[in-house]
């Protein structure tokens, strides 16, 4: 811990907080983080922006759909809220009043940033309040943006196995970029640096799912070495649950803490709050850590590793204890909840099967599943062990619906008792058993259940269109215009996959896409999977389970060996999730279960029918996690034949 004695120092427009590591400059009354000195460079954030431009909480309000209006969030009021050897505490308060309808959100939006002594670096977080005799509105987006200097951050970071140099803004210019399918993409035809001629650049191509935004950001290479990171200690305050996926730092360069956002699922996550609903939720806080290395000797890179263990001590001290907020919940005021979570499939084991690292959490009450649209109160999850063991700590005290799903098994489970948390509570579940959908035996399936489509065939990248991070890479599918590899791979005919020979590593298109006729129109397309069946039970029925990863404004219509014929089922049009055109791989999960007589087979070769028909644009179109047939219920068949005994 420093030695050196916090500062703060009012200096009209604005303030600057200072602990002897980072000196940080707000604006005031408005709250936009202006500067960030530290190790000798004078301002991390990018001079040749405005003020208002470099370090700043945002929104996006009362549009239809996902859009709306874009609203840097200013302060209007200034206060210390706390100011002592330990710490410093800032809010910065905007107040909404009736006069404002129509031009303003309407919230009441506090902004908080605090330093705490020997730090490096500072924490922000904010508490946004929407009244019930307020009118109503929707939030589309809410986020914090950091926007670093082009000229000394080159580096960026997100993952592991994520983390490369990056072209400059400069590039994705008209004169130096040229742009693709959508604005984000650009294909860098002249950069001013040569290495990344020919790349693509685009943002989705770094976005992550909630559970792993954990840290990111940009490191300085020159020496002294300086690394820039955005710590999430918890994502309980994000929407969505832990597979929803956002942005993360981007050429700018540029840091994102994003909140809400209908990325990857379309106005199901965007919050519409009416006329009459009180609404309050805390968001962060989250922690902007600096670190340096002065040894000339010593890898730059080295500063991603120290900001991983960094982060490591965020997450071992979440609940914080320092935010002043009375709306920010205790350690001592949340309280826990362990069980354990088994799955009874006696298809697959006559005895109960330990729920190996599956999903747990804690959501508001609603149906199974709901969990993964919901984008207005908080989340709290964990995974199991191998042994289906879980532990859900510093919850919110409130009323809850406990979720699950497990990863190489459909469908989800919810505890059907409400679980109340109460201050310091330590509640036990009782061995919780989870009956995922199942009628029958397995007859055959293709992929694996875990809401990805990552394990089916991802093709190269045409060359003219590559991100050179992803050659050789598990995420592979985040390569740009895959898309229409597919037409290239079928130009005349469909995807055939036909049971017991086929290979959905290698047979089985990582999405049911349109296939490009000409420059502007695009075609349904029809995918048949082909199987063997011998002795049909004519009498009885049996169940097609198919689990969608992720859907773009399409349809599913199936089909049972007559293509011409009415469909045996369709979904209507579904999903927005823009997962094909944002190189996500998955985006809410969709599982349907069709009922197929045993009439509608044949002895020998059977041909199931999947027709995406929907067909305006390149992006529409279904990946798919999981597909099962199973033959007719042993159960339901045994008490038809007693039945007929009777």
């Amino acid at each position: 811990m420093s030695s050196v004695k916090l500062q703060l120092q009012d200096k009209g427009n604005h303030v600057v907080m200072d602990n002897g590591i980072a000196r940080v400059t707000l604006s005031k009354p408005d709250g936009i983080v202006t500067g960030i000195e530290y190790n000798g460079i004078d301002n991390l954030l990018e001079v040749l922006n405005e003020e208002s431009n470099r370090g700043y909480w945002d929104l996006v309000w009362g549009g239809s759909g996902t859009t709306g209006a874009f609203d840097v969030i200013k302060g209007t009021n200034f206060e210390v809220i706390m100011k002592n050897e330990e710490q410093i505490e800032l809010s910065f308060t905007r107040k909404w009043d009736p006069s404002q309808e129509g031009k303003a959100v309407p919230l009441n939006i506090d902004k908080r940033f605090v330093m705490l002594r020997g730090s490096s670096g500072f924490y922000t977080y904010a508490i946004y309040e929407h009244l019930k005799e307020w009118p109503a509105f929707s939030l589309a987006e809410t986020r914090i943006a950091f926007k670093l200097r082009k000229e000394k951050f080159h580096y960026m970071a997100v993952t592991d196995d994520r983390q490369r140099f990056m072209p400059l803004p400069d590039d994705r210019l008209p004169e130096r970029g040229q742009a693709l399918a959508y604005p984000e993409a650009v294909l860098l035809v002249n950069p001013l640096e040569s290495q990344f001629k020919g790349e693509v650049d685009d943002k989705y191509q770094y976005s992550c799912e909630n559970k792993d935004i954990t840290v990111h950001g940009w490191i300085c290479t020159e020496q002294p070495s300086v690394g820039f990171w955005l710590i999430n200690p918890s994502y309980e305050y994000r929407t969505g649950g832990p597979q929803k996926q956002n942005l993360t730092s981007h050429v700018g360069p540029t840091s994102l803490a994003v909140f809400m956002s209908a990325h990857y699922t379309g106005e199901d996550l965007v919050p519409k709050f009416s006329e009459g609903e009180a609404w309050k939720k805390v968001f962060g806080p989250v922690f902007v850590y600096l670190n340096s290395s002065t040894d000339d000797d010593n890898d730059p890179l080295w500063l991603w590793q120290d900001a991983k263990s960094q982060m490591n001590v965020e997450v071992q001290s979440w609940p914080y204890s320092f935010p002043a907020s009375e709306d920010y919940v205790k350690p001592e005021e949340r309280g826990n909840v362990v069980g354990r979570l088994l799955v009874q499939d006696r298809y697959v084991d006559k005895d109960f099967i330990a729920a190996n690292r599956g999903y747990v959490g804690l959501a508001v009450p609603g149906a199974a599943g709901s969990w993964q649209r919901e984008c207005k109160e908080y989340q709290f999850w964990t995974r199991t062990d191998e042994e289906g063991f879980f532990y859900i700590s510093g919850i919110r005290p409130g009323q809850y619906n406990l979720y699950a799903w497990i990863p190489g098994f459909i469908g989800d489970y919810k505890y059907d008792d409400i679980i109340t948390i109460t201050p310091g509570c330590y509640t036990y579940v009782e061995d919780l058993i989870y009956q995922p959908p199942r009628n029958g035996a397995t007859l055959w399936e293709i992929g694996f259940p875990d809401r990805s489509a990552a394990e089916f065939y991802v093709p190269d990248p045409n060359p003219k269109y590559i991100n050179k991070l992803y050659q050789n890479h598990p995420d592979r599918f985040r390569q740009y215009g895959l898309w229409e590899r597919y037409a290239e791979l079928y130009p005349d005919k469909d995807l055939v996959y036909v049971v017991g020979s086929s290979d959905y590593n290698k047979d089985w298109f990582y999405a049911q896409v349109t296939r490009k006729k000409d420059s502007k129109t695009y075609q349904g397309t029809t995918w048949q999977i082909k199987f063997e069946l011998k002795n049909i039970d004519k009498n009885h029925s049996y169940t097609l389970r198919v689990a969608i990863a992720s859907a773009t404004f399409s349809e599913l219509q199936i089909r049972v060996n007559d293509e011409n014929a009415s469909p045996l089922f369709t979904s209507g049009l579904i999903g927005r999730d823009n997962s094909i055109a944002r190189h996500g791989i998955h985006g809410l999960y969709w599982l349907f279960n069709v009922e197929v007589t045993g009439s509608k087979l044949v002895e020998g070769e059977n041909t199931l029918f999947l027709t995406q028909p929907r067909s305006t644009s390149p992006f529409q179109g279904i990946m798919y996690d999981y597909i099962r047939f199973e033959a007719p219920s042993l159960i339901k068949y045994f008490l038809a034949s007693l039945f007929q005994k009777v």
